[in-house]
């Protein structure tokens, strides 16, 4: 959407009266010179002269904005809110990831989670934990229920929660706004996610697909005594930025990526709000990284992604290090007076500028592919002020011409900068434990870091051999022998970036597979597995799984209902079909052999032929 200003009747920075959005109210009385839309403005300024003009019109753009809006700041100053302004680095994690559970010890290993995205870049403030999609929609649990069936029930989730507590780490859950053919669960989503985030001492809450978080989420948690802060996934979209008032946090898609790191609106209007630049198949995350810095923004440290693993490089995880280091320790800093493009020296050097009492913090990026060194930035000298280089961990010493003090320091190719500056020249512990910190690894530069990508390598699970036989068991069709072309356009939901399923014959994950496989004679079951048969397993063995949350979940006393000895067994695990298939002397089919039995070798699209018979649907 275009959002018009005062007039269009000239291309340059003649105009005046900045319009706000789509209302004329804030042109009555124009003071402020600028000409384009809201998307040329978000974009900086045109050169670096036309920044004293580009900026006075964002500031009187914020300022319009919050007022027609009626933009507030309260929620962002709430004691139990606070901590939104410093969850710099969030990942959002499948509850299957490994790492956090254990399914052989049955029990949370938050430790184990924790340790090693620490080793790995520097750690995390907040989690966000994904139990539904796409899970949801199997059969007819609501997110509620995806919820309460994790390991433990409410009582190991709020556990678990406490656990990351202890670590310093807040965690969020998600919102399916979209989950509306599943149980009723019988109160109003608002009510009953508060209710439940209650429950498991949550800390807040990823509105799935939403544009922005209706007010009834506020209002219903901060009612039961347990307020949550919101995170939308999407950006929000015009007048939805109404919700900035009580929505702390957000995420952020800026690709396709420019030259010239845009300002983050929302981010721009309130100062504290703070999104996590969010690109969740990108193998190589400067762009994304680089955009979160120059804005002061968190990021969205995605790696396991429905179940596929996406690995940070080595060269971002340790850019991903220093910015948490450096957000963890001056991030006050990153919601105070802000300055985008404040001017640099150098081409292709883009900074912001964070300004709060003594202390300025200056967040830079190198958008070229070249190290650029020399004079960077130009500073109002003041007898006692000091500089330090945070990304390296060192003073500067800067070159005072007239009343600017020049400060000179490189930065890498496709990199990144920050200075800190202490008008007053105090040295606080702060600082000198960050420097201390800093200094093993900030004197490497980034490149030497390795980018390359890696694909994590899959093995699958051995089954073992059945005893052969001279024919087909009663119940089972023979399929015999056969070289089949076996080919999978990818199985993995929402994947596009070449990695998916491994499979034996293939050297790495890929979304494409294509190959000739040797399938040696076998028979398969005509029919789905019964209640009648998994009755008799049942009666033969007195199974019963480890974790039996939820095991034959609609059977009665021991039993399936009347009538249902014909239906397939339902709400069981894959541990359980290995269990029966074991006992009856069977196993299950690789994916290859389902595919053949369904389509024989003429690649017909139906089971029986290419026409469709709904009376065998």
């Amino acid at each position: 959407m275009k959002f018009p200003f005062c007039s269009l009747l000239a291309t340059t920075f003649t105009l005046i009266g900045l319009c706000s959005l789509i209302t004329k109210s804030y042109c009555d009385d124009p003071t402020v010179q600028f000409q384009g839309d809201l998307k040329e403005l978000l974009a900086g300024p045109p050169t670096k002269e036309d920044f004293p003009k580009w900026i006075a019109a964002m500031r009187e753009w914020k300022a319009s904005e919050r007022q027609r809006l009626n933009i507030t700041s309260s929620e962002y100053q709430r004691k139990e809110l606070m901590w939104t302004q410093k969850s710099f680095i969030q990942p959002q994690m499948m509850a299957e990831d490994r790492f956090f559970y254990d399914p052989e010890k049955r029990e949370y290993t938050v430790d184990r989670y924790l340790n090693d995205l620490k080793a790995r870049y520097g750690g995390i403030d907040s989690v966000l934990i994904w139990p539904t999609y796409p899970n949801i929609g199997i059969d007819e649990r609501n997110q509620h229920d995806h919820l309460r069936d994790m390991p433990g029930g409410y009582e190991g989730l709020r556990k678990m929660i406490d656990r990351f507590h202890q670590n310093g780490v807040k965690v969020l859950f998600p919102i399916m706004p979209w989950d509306i053919g599943t149980k009723n669960e019988g109160t109003e989503l608002p009510i009953a996610l508060a209710r439940s985030m209650k429950s498991v001492n949550a800390d807040g809450m990823n509105g799935d697909t939403m544009n922005f978080i209706p007010r009834a989420f506020r209002d219903e948690s901060d009612k039961i005594g347990h307020p949550l802060a919101f995170e939308p996934e999407n950006g929000l979209q015009g007048d939805d930025a109404v919700s900035l008032s009580w929505t702390n946090l957000g995420w952020g898609y800026w690709w396709p990526y420019k030259p010239i790191p845009g300002v983050s609106r929302y981010k721009w209007i309130e100062n504290s709000h703070l999104s996590h630049v969010c690109n969740r198949w990108m193998h190589d995350r400067t762009n994304d990284l680089q955009y979160a810095f120059f804005n002061g923004e968190g990021y969205e440290s995605w790696e396991n992604i429905w179940s596929i693993w996406n690995q940070i490089s080595q060269r971002d995880a340790e850019a991903i290090r220093r910015i948490g280091l450096i957000y963890r320790t001056f991030g006050n800093l990153l919601s105070s007076d802000w300055e985008p493009h404040t001017p640099t020296v150098q081409q292709g050097i883009y900074a912001s500028k964070f300004s709060q009492g003594n202390e300025t913090l200056y967040t830079i990026i190198n958008r070229t592919s070249q190290e650029i060194g020399g004079p960077q930035l130009r500073v109002p000298h003041a007898p006692k002020q000091k500089y330090f280089d945070l990304w390296r961990g060192t003073e500067i010493v800067p070159d005072t011409a007239g009343k600017d003090d020049v400060l000179y320091f490189s930065i890498d190719s496709d990199g990144f900068g920050s200075i800190l500056v202490l008008r007053d020249g105090k040295v606080t512990a702060r600082v000198a434990d960050f420097m201390k910190k800093m200094q093993p690894s900030g004197g490497r530069k980034l490149p030497s870091f390795s980018n390359t990508w890696k694909a994590l390598s899959q093995e699958f699970v051995t089954i073992k051999p059945t005893p052969k036989v001279q024919s087909a068991p009663v119940g089972m069709i023979t399929i015999p022998a056969a070289k089949y072309r076996f080919v999978s356009s990818g199985v993995e939901i929402e994947q596009s970036q070449g990695v998916d399923v491994q499979y034996p014959w293939e050297d790495s994950p890929s979304l494409m597979h294509d190959h000739v496989v040797d399938i040696t004679a076998f028979a398969i079951d005509q029919y789905p597995v019964t209640n009648a048969d998994f009755k008799k397993f049942i009666d033969a063995t007195h199974y019963r799984p480890a974790d039996d949350h939820n095991f034959l979940k609609d059977w009665v006393n021991g039993s399936y209902p009347k009538g249902w000895d014909k239906k397939p067994v339902t709400w069981i695990a894959i541990e359980d079909a290995r269990a029966y298939a074991a006992w009856a002397g069977k196993r299950l089919p690789h994916e290859w052999e389902w595919q053949i039995a369904a389509q024989g070798t003429d690649s017909r699209p139906l089971p029986w032929g290419n026409v469709v018979d709904m009376g065998k649907v």
